[in-house]
């Protein structure tokens, strides 16, 4: 359906176009995605920095997280698909029956680059952001009617963080690696940096995609660290690896507390998506469904100028941060109450939870209930230190635990 307001105005001439997607990444190219298909009318621009859409990323989801319709229009970039997931602890190995999904950037880039053709412009360097114009590393300007920044975090004083950060690499294997299922934690290898746990997508019966992850305090990523980690961890489980096929790393935010309209008072009225407008699941770092709801909030947009699209994305933001707090919470315990070397403790009694409820607490949808089932029973951290999370107060680093 072609929205009426998608008809450029009388004077509008001087525009490079309607629209401007700043950053090629996750979020921006889902809205570019459906746009395309909604508003093909529409004058559309996505601007990236780097060779490809979508980097080199691996980007998941569990199917409770969308809905029907989301399901079907998303389909078509969806790479692999699971009927299930395990998690593994110390103490603990569980099944879980929930499916899962991911996108692949290289059926992204491939996708969205052949929909959009010359729409989609990949290095393309970016010296400013307006709300209605973009001033390329060239000097040239180019000027819409509304631009949006997805360019990543915007680094903010009204965020307090922790981290999740990870190195993951694609390895073919000389033999099957025998899982049928993605390994989504397997928290039994050794705690450092905080909670650590490593990720594994089986992607075909000799090739899969491992990740160390940890949730960590600091911000930094030793690469070659945990490159020989992998390499650890695939000898390990037996694994001769003939090659790495592909890397890729990150740092992802993990939001403890902050003040959501300040965060947004410092974006000066452009309007912006993904991280950069602070959509992402507050515990977990899983930003797709959220930019699958993002997309479809734009392309809805009746009025898509600087102003009002902005607004729009400010007060869903906004309602997000709100509705989400409980999990801001339950990362103040994790960061701030448990001891790093013993945070896979609290991972360890969530995933002795109902399945229904996990389900829940991975889509941001937590009833009432779910809350006080997380929180009841006896606390594997320091009490003293968990009401201080509470109170969101820092927790004394000498506190043993109980």
């Amino acid at each position: 359906m072609t929205h009426a307001a998608d008809a450029s105005p009388p004077g509008d001439g001087a525009l490079d176009a309607d629209l401007i997607l700043v950053g090629g990444g996750l979020a921006n190219g889902l809205i570019a995605w459906c746009l395309a298909a909604e508003r093909p009318a529409l004058r559309l621009l996505l601007l990236e920095a780097g060779p490809t859409l979508g980097g080199n990323h691996t980007w998941s989801f569990h199917p409770t997280d969308l809905s029907e319709a989301q399901h079907a229009w998303l389909a078509p970039l969806v790479a692999h698909r699971w009927s299930g997931h395990e998690v593994r602890f110390a103490q603990r190995q569980r099944r879980l029956r929930g499916g899962y999904a991911s996108l692949t950037s290289e059926r992204f880039h491939a996708l969205l680059s052949a929909l959009l053709g010359p729409r989609a412009r990949c290095g393309v360097g970016v010296q400013s952001v307006m709300p209605t114009q973009v001033r390329l590393d060239d000097g040239r300007v180019l000027r819409a009617r509304a631009v949006i920044d997805g360019r990543g975090l915007r680094r903010s004083a009204h965020l307090a963080l922790g981290h999740q950060k990870f190195l993951g690499q694609e390895l073919q294997l000389d033999a099957p690696h025998g899982l049928d299922a993605p390994l989504l934690m397997d928290a039994t290898v050794d705690q450092l940096d905080g909670y650590r746990f490593v990720y594994v997508l089986p992607f075909s019966a000799d090739t899969l995609l491992v990740e160390d992850t940890y949730y960590a305090d600091a911000g930094d990523l030793d690469a070659e660290a945990l490159r020989g980690r992998i390499a650890q961890y695939a000898a390990a489980r037996g694994w001769r690896v003939r090659r790495v096929l592909r890397e890729e790393q990150g740092v992802l935010p993990i939001v403890l507390s902050g003040d959501v309209e300040g965060f947004w008072r410092e974006a000066g009225g452009v309007p912006a998506s993904g991280l950069s407008a602070g959509l992402f699941h507050p515990t977990t770092g899983y930003s797709l469904p959220d930019a699958v709801a993002l997309a479809e909030l734009v392309a809805a947009q009746p009025d898509l100028s600087a102003t009002a699209l902005f607004e729009a994305i400010r007060r869903h933001a906004i309602e997000r941060w709100q509705a989400r707090g409980f999990f801001r919470l339950l990362n103040r315990m994790l960061f701030r109450s448990a001891p790093p070397h013993l945070r896979w403790k609290v991972m360890q009694r969530f995933y002795g939870l109902p399945e229904g409820l996990i389900a829940r607490f991975y889509a941001a949808r937590l009833g009432p209930l779910d809350k006080l089932r997380i929180v009841s029973g006896k606390p594997p951290v320091p009490l003293g230190a968990a009401l201080r999370a509470v109170l969101d107060r820092p927790a004394s680093s000498t506190e043993a635990p109980r």
